[in-house]
Protein backbone atom coordinates (compact mmCIF):
# COMPACT_ATOMS: atom_id res chain seq x y z
CA UNK A 1 0.00 0.00 0.00
CA UNK A 2 2.76 2.70 0.84
CA UNK A 3 4.86 1.90 -2.72
CA UNK A 4 1.08 2.29 -4.33
CA UNK A 5 0.59 5.36 -2.53
CA UNK A 6 4.20 6.84 -3.03
CA UNK A 7 3.38 6.03 -7.22
CA UNK A 8 0.21 7.86 -6.71
CA UNK A 9 1.62 10.91 -4.89
CA UNK A 10 4.64 10.93 -7.27
CA UNK A 11 2.56 10.76 -10.50
CA UNK A 12 -0.03 13.41 -8.93
CA UNK A 13 2.41 16.06 -8.72
CA UNK A 14 4.78 15.53 -11.44
CA UNK A 15 1.52 15.71 -13.33
CA UNK A 16 0.66 19.23 -11.83
CA UNK A 17 3.78 20.78 -12.63
CA UNK A 18 4.00 19.76 -16.14
CA UNK A 19 0.31 20.55 -16.89
CA UNK A 20 -0.88 23.28 -13.99
CA UNK A 21 -0.77 26.02 -16.96
CA UNK A 22 -2.85 24.60 -19.41
CA UNK A 23 -5.55 23.23 -16.22
CA UNK A 24 -5.38 27.19 -15.40
CA UNK A 25 -6.85 27.94 -18.64
CA UNK A 26 -10.10 25.90 -18.16
CA UNK A 27 -12.84 26.51 -16.17
CA UNK A 28 -12.09 23.94 -13.21
CA UNK A 29 -9.84 24.11 -10.19
CA UNK A 30 -6.61 21.82 -9.76
CA UNK A 31 -8.48 20.82 -6.49
CA UNK A 32 -10.52 19.20 -8.94
CA UNK A 33 -8.54 17.40 -10.57
CA UNK A 34 -6.79 15.59 -6.94
CA UNK A 35 -10.14 14.73 -6.22
CA UNK A 36 -10.89 12.69 -8.91
CA UNK A 37 -7.24 11.12 -9.10
CA UNK A 38 -7.33 9.44 -5.41
CA UNK A 39 -11.19 8.95 -6.22
CA UNK A 40 -10.52 7.21 -9.19
CA UNK A 41 -7.46 5.14 -7.57
CA UNK A 42 -9.49 4.35 -4.78
CA UNK A 43 -11.99 3.14 -6.90
CA UNK A 44 -9.86 1.19 -9.66
CA UNK A 45 -7.86 -0.31 -6.94
CA UNK A 46 -9.81 -0.87 -3.18
CA UNK A 47 -7.06 -3.06 -2.03
CA UNK A 48 -4.14 -0.73 -2.49
CA UNK A 49 -5.83 3.38 -1.98
CA UNK A 50 -8.31 2.27 0.65
CA UNK A 51 -7.96 4.56 4.23
CA UNK A 52 -10.01 3.55 7.24
CA UNK A 53 -11.38 6.99 8.50
CA UNK A 54 -11.82 5.86 12.06
CA UNK A 55 -8.94 3.84 12.47
CA UNK A 56 -7.04 6.39 10.88
CA UNK A 57 -8.85 9.47 12.64
CA UNK A 58 -5.72 10.08 14.62
CA UNK A 59 -3.32 11.10 11.85
CA UNK A 60 -5.88 12.44 9.66
CA UNK A 61 -6.58 14.85 12.26
CA UNK A 62 -2.85 15.38 12.72
CA UNK A 63 -2.25 15.88 8.69
CA UNK A 64 -5.28 17.94 8.42
CA UNK A 65 -4.93 20.43 11.03
CA UNK A 66 -1.14 21.04 10.02
CA UNK A 67 -2.54 21.36 6.75
CA UNK A 68 -4.60 24.24 7.77
CA UNK A 69 -2.47 25.79 9.76
CA UNK A 70 0.25 26.20 6.91
CA UNK A 71 -2.48 27.62 4.88
CA UNK A 72 -3.76 29.98 7.57
CA UNK A 73 0.22 31.54 8.25
CA UNK A 74 0.41 32.20 4.92
CA UNK A 75 -2.66 33.90 4.36
CA UNK A 76 -1.59 36.26 7.56
CA UNK A 77 1.34 36.96 5.69
CA UNK A 78 -0.24 37.79 2.83
CA UNK A 79 -3.01 40.22 4.60
CA UNK A 80 -1.01 42.05 7.08
CA UNK A 81 -2.84 44.75 8.96
CA UNK A 82 -4.31 47.67 6.91
CA UNK A 83 -4.49 51.14 8.93
CA UNK A 84 -8.16 51.09 8.17
CA UNK A 85 -9.88 48.96 9.89
CA UNK A 86 -13.03 49.26 7.92
CA UNK A 87 -11.22 46.79 5.35
CA UNK A 88 -11.88 44.20 7.43
CA UNK A 89 -15.63 44.26 8.99
CA UNK A 90 -16.85 42.35 6.17
CA UNK A 91 -14.94 39.60 7.23
CA UNK A 92 -15.62 39.43 11.25
CA UNK A 93 -18.80 39.44 10.27
CA UNK A 94 -18.77 37.26 7.96
CA UNK A 95 -17.45 34.95 10.34
CA UNK A 96 -19.32 35.92 13.36
CA UNK A 97 -22.68 36.75 12.71
CA UNK A 98 -22.17 35.04 9.46
CA UNK A 99 -21.29 31.80 10.95
CA UNK A 100 -23.90 31.72 13.62
CA UNK A 101 -26.87 31.77 10.87
CA UNK A 102 -24.68 29.06 9.13
CA UNK A 103 -24.57 26.93 11.79
CA UNK A 104 -28.62 27.41 13.12
CA UNK A 105 -29.71 26.98 9.15
CA UNK A 106 -27.70 24.05 8.95
CA UNK A 107 -28.82 22.39 12.06
CA UNK A 108 -32.62 22.82 11.00
CA UNK A 109 -31.31 21.37 7.26
CA UNK A 110 -29.80 18.33 8.75
CA UNK A 111 -32.65 17.91 11.43
CA UNK A 112 -35.15 17.89 8.33
CA UNK A 113 -33.76 16.56 5.45
CA UNK A 114 -31.26 13.50 7.31
CA UNK A 115 -33.70 13.18 10.30
CA UNK A 116 -30.95 14.04 12.51
CA UNK A 117 -31.44 14.34 16.48
CA UNK A 118 -31.22 17.69 17.43
CA UNK A 119 -27.61 17.09 19.02
CA UNK A 120 -26.10 15.70 16.09
CA UNK A 121 -27.66 18.39 13.56
CA UNK A 122 -25.95 21.06 15.43
CA UNK A 123 -22.53 19.27 15.45
CA UNK A 124 -22.71 18.29 11.69
CA UNK A 125 -23.85 22.11 11.35
CA UNK A 126 -20.59 23.19 13.00
CA UNK A 127 -18.29 20.98 10.79
CA UNK A 128 -19.35 22.25 7.85
CA UNK A 129 -20.08 25.52 8.83
CA UNK A 130 -16.28 27.09 8.50
CA UNK A 131 -15.26 27.69 4.95
CA UNK A 132 -11.44 26.79 3.87
CA UNK A 133 -8.65 28.84 3.93
CA UNK A 134 -7.16 26.12 1.73
CA UNK A 135 -8.57 25.15 -1.89
CA UNK A 136 -9.80 28.96 -1.74
CA UNK A 137 -6.62 29.95 -3.73
CA UNK A 138 -8.82 31.11 -6.84
CA UNK A 139 -10.57 33.78 -4.75
CA UNK A 140 -7.78 34.74 -2.10
CA UNK A 141 -5.96 37.80 -2.07
CA UNK A 142 -3.24 36.83 -4.36
CA UNK A 143 -0.61 39.71 -3.01
CA UNK A 144 -0.37 41.27 0.03
CA UNK A 145 -0.90 45.17 -0.96
CA UNK A 146 -4.73 43.89 -2.34
CA UNK A 147 -7.32 44.95 -0.63
CA UNK A 148 -9.79 44.35 -3.43
CA UNK A 149 -13.57 43.88 -1.23
CA UNK A 150 -14.23 40.31 -2.57
CA UNK A 151 -11.09 38.79 -2.21
CA UNK A 152 -10.19 40.67 1.04
CA UNK A 153 -13.30 39.23 2.82
CA UNK A 154 -13.27 35.67 1.41
CA UNK A 155 -9.50 35.07 2.24
CA UNK A 156 -9.81 36.33 6.17
CA UNK A 157 -13.26 35.01 6.39
CA UNK A 158 -11.71 31.58 5.60
CA UNK A 159 -9.00 32.32 8.11
CA UNK A 160 -11.32 33.60 10.94
CA UNK A 161 -14.26 31.28 11.15
CA UNK A 162 -11.74 28.13 11.03
CA UNK A 163 -11.04 29.59 14.76
CA UNK A 164 -15.26 30.54 15.14
CA UNK A 165 -15.89 26.88 14.48
CA UNK A 166 -14.63 25.38 17.63
CA UNK A 167 -17.04 26.72 19.86
CA UNK A 168 -19.87 25.64 18.13
CA UNK A 169 -18.79 22.01 17.24
CA UNK A 170 -17.78 21.49 21.24
CA UNK A 171 -21.45 22.49 22.06
CA UNK A 172 -22.69 19.86 19.45
CA UNK A 173 -20.38 17.57 21.04
CA UNK A 174 -22.01 19.05 24.30
CA UNK A 175 -25.18 18.51 23.52
CA UNK A 176 -24.31 14.90 22.50
CA UNK A 177 -22.83 13.90 25.95
CA UNK A 178 -19.10 13.71 24.83
CA UNK A 179 -17.74 17.10 25.80
CA UNK A 180 -18.38 17.85 29.44
CA UNK A 181 -20.09 21.76 29.14
CA UNK A 182 -20.64 22.60 33.11
CA UNK A 183 -23.06 23.77 34.92
CA UNK A 184 -25.26 25.53 32.89
CA UNK A 185 -23.01 25.90 30.24
CA UNK A 186 -20.45 28.00 32.02
CA UNK A 187 -17.69 25.50 31.35
CA UNK A 188 -18.46 25.69 27.50
CA UNK A 189 -18.80 29.63 27.75
CA UNK A 190 -15.02 30.18 29.15
CA UNK A 191 -13.00 27.08 28.01
CA UNK A 192 -14.54 26.57 24.84
CA UNK A 193 -15.54 30.07 23.91
CA UNK A 194 -13.84 32.87 25.24
CA UNK A 195 -10.72 31.87 26.79
CA UNK A 196 -9.81 29.83 23.04
CA UNK A 197 -10.43 32.99 21.09
CA UNK A 198 -9.27 35.78 23.71
CA UNK A 199 -6.08 33.68 24.18
CA UNK A 200 -5.38 32.69 20.94
CA UNK A 201 -5.67 36.41 19.45
CA UNK A 202 -3.19 37.15 22.30
CA UNK A 203 -0.50 34.29 21.80
CA UNK A 204 -0.70 35.08 18.28
CA UNK A 205 0.33 38.92 18.06
CA UNK A 206 1.98 38.24 21.06
CA UNK A 207 4.44 35.51 19.31
CA UNK A 208 4.35 37.67 15.49
CA UNK A 209 5.46 40.69 17.30
CA UNK A 210 8.04 39.24 20.01
CA UNK A 211 9.81 37.68 16.40
CA UNK A 212 9.30 40.97 14.04
CA UNK A 213 11.14 42.73 17.38
CA UNK A 214 13.86 39.79 17.00
CA UNK A 215 14.58 40.24 12.83
CA UNK A 216 14.53 44.26 13.84
CA UNK A 217 17.13 43.57 16.43
CA UNK A 218 19.58 41.02 13.36
CA UNK A 219 18.61 44.39 10.89
CA UNK A 220 19.93 46.95 12.97
CA UNK A 221 23.18 44.98 13.67
CA UNK A 222 22.84 44.40 9.87
CA UNK A 223 22.67 40.59 10.18
CA UNK A 224 20.99 38.80 7.78
CA UNK A 225 18.36 36.35 7.84
CA UNK A 226 19.00 33.65 4.78
CA UNK A 227 16.88 30.67 5.76
CA UNK A 228 13.40 31.83 5.60
CA UNK A 229 12.21 28.66 5.51
CA UNK A 230 13.02 27.83 9.19
CA UNK A 231 11.88 31.04 10.45
CA UNK A 232 8.59 30.04 8.41
CA UNK A 233 7.66 26.83 9.90
CA UNK A 234 9.23 27.85 13.34
CA UNK A 235 7.27 30.28 13.69
CA UNK A 236 4.33 28.46 13.06
CA UNK A 237 5.90 25.20 15.36
CA UNK A 238 6.36 27.92 18.17
CA UNK A 239 2.68 29.21 17.97
CA UNK A 240 1.27 26.02 17.37
CA UNK A 241 2.96 24.77 20.28
CA UNK A 242 2.42 27.52 23.24
CA UNK A 243 -1.33 27.73 21.93
CA UNK A 244 -2.00 23.84 22.99
CA UNK A 245 -0.29 24.10 26.08
CA UNK A 246 -2.00 27.33 27.13
CA UNK A 247 -5.39 25.52 25.47
CA UNK A 248 -5.91 28.45 23.19
CA UNK A 249 -6.87 28.34 19.40
CA UNK A 250 -4.05 27.30 17.67
CA UNK A 251 -5.43 28.06 14.33
CA UNK A 252 -6.32 31.98 15.47
CA UNK A 253 -2.82 32.55 17.08
CA UNK A 254 -1.13 30.98 13.31
CA UNK A 255 -2.68 33.05 11.54
CA UNK A 256 -2.36 36.15 13.30
CA UNK A 257 1.23 35.44 14.02
CA UNK A 258 1.69 35.54 10.55
CA UNK A 259 -0.63 38.90 10.05
CA UNK A 260 1.31 41.08 13.04
CA UNK A 261 5.08 39.62 11.46
CA UNK A 262 5.21 42.35 9.22
CA UNK A 263 2.89 44.64 10.60
CA UNK A 264 3.78 47.95 9.92
CA UNK A 265 2.04 51.20 11.71
CA UNK A 266 2.58 53.14 7.90
CA UNK A 267 -0.77 53.12 6.09
CA UNK A 268 -1.63 50.86 3.15
CA UNK A 269 -1.07 53.11 -0.04
CA UNK A 270 -3.31 52.72 -3.06
CA UNK A 271 -1.40 50.73 -6.07
CA UNK A 272 -0.86 53.90 -8.23
CA UNK A 273 1.28 55.28 -5.58
CA UNK A 274 4.86 53.86 -3.74
CA UNK A 275 5.41 52.45 -0.62
CA UNK A 276 8.43 53.79 1.50
CA UNK A 277 11.13 51.46 1.01
CA UNK A 278 12.06 49.15 3.38
CA UNK A 279 14.28 46.16 1.34
CA UNK A 280 15.21 44.15 4.13
CA UNK A 281 11.79 43.63 5.71
CA UNK A 282 9.99 43.75 2.15
CA UNK A 283 12.32 41.30 0.99
CA UNK A 284 12.13 38.48 3.49
CA UNK A 285 8.13 38.78 3.27
CA UNK A 286 8.39 38.18 -0.46
CA UNK A 287 10.58 34.98 0.54
CA UNK A 288 8.39 33.70 3.31
CA UNK A 289 4.94 34.44 1.27
CA UNK A 290 6.93 32.79 -1.92
CA UNK A 291 7.70 29.14 0.21
CA UNK A 292 4.48 29.28 1.75
CA UNK A 293 2.41 29.32 -1.74
CA UNK A 294 4.56 26.56 -2.32
CA UNK A 295 3.55 24.70 1.00
CA UNK A 296 -0.08 25.96 0.47
CA UNK A 297 0.32 23.37 -2.83
CA UNK A 298 1.72 20.80 -1.41
CA UNK A 299 -0.55 20.54 1.22
CA UNK A 300 -3.87 21.24 -1.02
CA UNK A 301 -2.61 18.39 -3.27
CA UNK A 302 -1.90 16.08 -0.33
CA UNK A 303 -5.16 16.42 1.47
CA UNK A 304 -7.06 16.56 -1.66
CA UNK A 305 -5.91 13.21 -3.09
CA UNK A 306 -6.87 12.07 0.71
CA UNK A 307 -10.22 13.21 0.23
CA UNK A 308 -10.65 11.79 -2.98
CA UNK A 309 -9.62 8.58 -1.90
CA UNK A 310 -11.87 8.94 0.99
CA UNK A 311 -15.36 9.40 -1.07
CA UNK A 312 -15.07 5.99 -2.53
CA UNK A 313 -15.82 4.68 0.99
CA UNK A 314 -18.69 7.14 1.61
CA UNK A 315 -22.73 6.18 1.69
CA UNK A 316 -24.00 8.05 -1.16
CA UNK A 317 -27.96 8.86 -0.22
CA UNK A 318 -30.06 11.52 -2.01
CA UNK A 319 -30.64 12.67 1.59
CA UNK A 320 -26.78 13.64 2.32
CA UNK A 321 -26.83 14.81 -1.36
CA UNK A 322 -29.39 17.08 -0.79
CA UNK A 323 -28.02 18.01 2.46
CA UNK A 324 -24.93 19.33 1.03
CA UNK A 325 -26.45 21.45 -2.03
CA UNK A 326 -29.05 23.04 0.65
CA UNK A 327 -25.64 24.14 2.20
CA UNK A 328 -24.09 25.37 -0.56
CA UNK A 329 -26.84 26.97 -2.83
CA UNK A 330 -29.35 28.41 -0.09
CA UNK A 331 -27.80 28.16 3.24
CA UNK A 332 -24.39 30.27 2.58
CA UNK A 333 -26.54 32.87 0.67
CA UNK A 334 -28.75 33.37 3.41
CA UNK A 335 -26.52 33.66 5.85
CA UNK A 336 -24.27 36.22 4.17
CA UNK A 337 -27.28 38.25 3.37
CA UNK A 338 -28.31 38.72 7.38
CA UNK A 339 -24.91 37.87 8.45
CA UNK A 340 -23.64 41.60 6.39
CA UNK A 341 -26.93 43.17 7.26
CA UNK A 342 -25.22 46.24 9.60
CA UNK A 343 -22.14 46.61 6.35
CA UNK A 344 -24.23 46.05 2.82
CA UNK A 345 -22.35 45.83 -0.77
CA UNK A 346 -22.92 46.19 -3.82
CA UNK A 347 -25.12 43.30 -5.52
CA UNK A 348 -22.46 42.08 -7.72
CA UNK A 349 -19.99 41.59 -4.55
CA UNK A 350 -22.60 39.86 -2.55
CA UNK A 351 -23.51 37.42 -5.13
CA UNK A 352 -19.77 36.30 -5.18
CA UNK A 353 -19.46 36.50 -1.57
CA UNK A 354 -22.63 34.63 -0.52
CA UNK A 355 -21.48 31.50 -3.49
CA UNK A 356 -17.87 31.39 -3.10
CA UNK A 357 -18.20 29.33 0.41
CA UNK A 358 -15.74 26.72 -0.23
CA UNK A 359 -15.69 23.93 2.12
CA UNK A 360 -12.76 21.96 2.29
CA UNK A 361 -9.87 20.89 4.86
CA UNK A 362 -11.36 23.01 7.90
CA UNK A 363 -14.69 20.40 7.23
CA UNK A 364 -12.45 17.57 6.81
CA UNK A 365 -10.59 18.19 10.19
CA UNK A 366 -13.42 19.01 12.44
CA UNK A 367 -14.94 15.95 11.59
CA UNK A 368 -12.21 13.51 12.32
CA UNK A 369 -11.78 16.00 15.89
CA UNK A 370 -15.23 14.29 16.31
CA UNK A 371 -14.16 11.11 15.73
CA UNK A 372 -11.59 11.07 17.99
CA UNK A 373 -13.78 13.01 20.95
CA UNK A 374 -15.89 9.62 20.64
CA UNK A 375 -18.40 9.94 17.93
CA UNK A 376 -18.73 6.51 16.50
CA UNK A 377 -21.38 4.00 15.27
CA UNK A 378 -23.81 4.81 12.45
CA UNK A 379 -24.12 8.14 13.79
CA UNK A 380 -20.64 8.96 13.27
CA UNK A 381 -20.99 7.48 9.59
CA UNK A 382 -23.60 9.30 8.01
CA UNK A 383 -21.87 12.67 9.56
CA UNK A 384 -18.70 11.81 8.26
CA UNK A 385 -20.56 10.88 4.44
CA UNK A 386 -22.45 14.32 4.49
CA UNK A 387 -18.86 15.93 5.70
CA UNK A 388 -16.89 14.09 2.55
CA UNK A 389 -19.87 14.83 0.50
CA UNK A 390 -20.15 18.78 1.37
CA UNK A 391 -16.24 19.01 1.08
CA UNK A 392 -16.54 17.02 -3.08
CA UNK A 393 -19.89 19.23 -4.06
CA UNK A 394 -17.85 22.21 -2.94
CA UNK A 395 -14.79 21.71 -4.81
CA UNK A 396 -16.69 20.62 -8.17
CA UNK A 397 -19.18 23.34 -8.25
CA UNK A 398 -16.66 26.10 -6.76
CA UNK A 399 -13.83 24.51 -9.12
CA UNK A 400 -15.90 24.92 -12.47
CA UNK A 401 -17.38 28.23 -11.52
CA UNK A 402 -14.07 30.02 -9.84
CA UNK A 403 -12.24 31.20 -13.65
CA UNK A 404 -15.15 32.51 -15.44
CA UNK A 405 -16.59 33.93 -12.48
CA UNK A 406 -13.65 36.05 -11.04
CA UNK A 407 -12.64 36.51 -14.66
CA UNK A 408 -15.78 38.79 -15.11
CA UNK A 409 -15.81 40.04 -11.78
CA UNK A 410 -12.00 41.62 -12.86
CA UNK A 411 -12.82 42.99 -16.20
CA UNK A 412 -16.05 44.52 -14.63
CA UNK A 413 -13.40 46.04 -12.27
CA UNK A 414 -11.18 47.16 -15.16
CA UNK A 415 -14.30 49.03 -16.98
CA UNK A 416 -15.17 50.63 -13.46
CA UNK A 417 -11.50 51.82 -13.97
CA UNK A 418 -10.08 50.88 -10.26
CA UNK A 419 -10.47 47.98 -8.21
CA UNK A 420 -13.22 47.57 -5.42
CA UNK A 421 -12.40 49.27 -1.85
CA UNK A 422 -13.27 47.68 0.89
CA UNK A 423 -16.10 49.26 2.68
Amino acid sequence: MLIATMLLVGAVLVGVALIETPVRRLPLSSALVYLLAGWLAAWAAPALFRIDLYSHAGVLRVASEWAVLVSLFSIGLKLGLPSSLPGWRMAALLASTGMVVTVALATLVAWSVLGLGWGAALLLAAIVAPTDPVLASDVQVRVSGDRDTVRLALTAEGALNDSAAFPLVMLGLGVLGLHPMGEMGAGWLWFDLLWPLAGGAAVGWCCGRGIAWALQRLRRHRLPVSWDELLYMGTIAACYGLATALQVSSFLAVFLAGVALFHSRKPVLDEAETLPPEPVRDELRRRMMAFGERCERLVEVLMVLAIGVLMASVTLTWQALLFALLLLTVVRPIAVWLGVWPKRLPPRQQRLIAWFGVRGVGTLFYAVFALTHGLQGVLAQQVVSACLLCIALSILLHGISATPLMARYQRQNKRQGQPPRPP
